[in-house]
């Protein structure tokens, strides 16, 4: 016949309480129940566990057998229980973060936080276009990406925004403007900017490559790439200026180019992007580690 755990639990309980009063406490159950468990558990035996008077309450030496044995293998039978449920609950598969131009270090102590402590799921990096900071998402190439804000479509949610920094103006060291400690955004009137190219919606590359000044003064839009290696090949080249996040720039310093700080312009961002619908456990846990990082 079937042992029930309910009864095991009620007799490992009152072999400590030697009171049934104080096991039915304990157990959320009537007196009368904690009586018709043990009942049935000595019935399942063939002998009495305990010897009950109006005044005491002790474990036969059956009970006391029975308790010695019973003890390390109910303990064994928890410990299965909760594992297998700490591995249901844990973040398993696989996760594929994207990013634009170069993973910071708060992607990549997010990444190594992640992995250390959900060795159930892999998580890998890819490099995303400049010029196209949705496409991966919506192929299914990625689970998220990091990429530059803004973000404002439709079909991806935007998760958490870090790296607020200041910007820069990029240009060659025979621009007009190289010589300058520091630059307004007013002072880019007539000057050229690198624009990025399609497939990346319009208010984005606006946001990159502002056409206007903030008093309505023209910015010229030179040409168009899609990465920002070709972004800085094009500098060097003198075709014109980039607008790059401080970080970015002291990453890619070249002998034949200048980061200038510039003012008037929001600070870049960088936020992570998702898949709307498509948050899952393991999307939901790297996002925590990253907003920490």
């Amino acid at each position: 016949m079937a042992v029930e755990i309910r009864e095991l639990e009620c007799f490992l309980v009152l072999a400590e309480e030697l009171h049934f009063g104080r096991t039915a406490e304990r157990l959320y159950l009537s007196q009368s129940r904690v009586s018709q468990l043990l009942q049935s558990l000595e019935r399942r035996i063939g002998g009495p566990l305990f010897e009950r008077t109006s005044r005491r309450v002790a474990l036969t030496p059956l009970g006391q057998n029975f308790l010695t044995s019973l003890r390390p293998a109910y303990a064994a039978l928890e410990r299965v229980v909760t594992n297998a449920r700490e591995f249901a609950t844990q973040v398993k598969g696989r996760l594929q973060i994207g990013f634009q131009g170069t993973a910071t270090d708060e992607i990549l102590a997010a990444v190594s936080v992640f992995q250390s402590q959900n060795p159930n799921c892999l998580i890998g990096t890819c490099e995303l276009p400049l010029n196209d900071p949705f496409g991966g998402l919506r192929r299914g190439a990625v689970d998220a990406a990091v990429v530059l804000l803004p973000v404002a479509e439709d079909d991806l949610v935007l998760g958490p925004v870090f790296s607020r920094q200041p910007q820069t103006l990029t240009v060659s060291t025979r621009h007009p403007l190289a010589g300058r400690e520091s630059l307004d955004i007013e002072d880019l009137a007539d000057a050229v900017l690198i624009a990025v190219s399609e497939p990346a919606p319009g208010y984005w590359r606006q946001a990159q490559a502002p056409t206007q000044t903030p008093s309505g003064a023209l910015i010229h839009r030179g040409p168009e790439v899609a990465t920002l290696q070709e972004g800085l090949s094009l500098i060097a080249a003198d075709r014109g200026g980039m607008l790059l996040c401080r970080p970015t720039a002291e990453n890619n310093r070249r002998a034949d180019i200048v980061n200038i700080p510039l003012t008037g312009v929001p600070d870049s961002a960088l936020g992570l992007v998702w898949r709307r619908g498509e948050d899952t456990p393991a999307l939901q846990a790297f996002a925590v580690h990253l907003k920490g990082a």
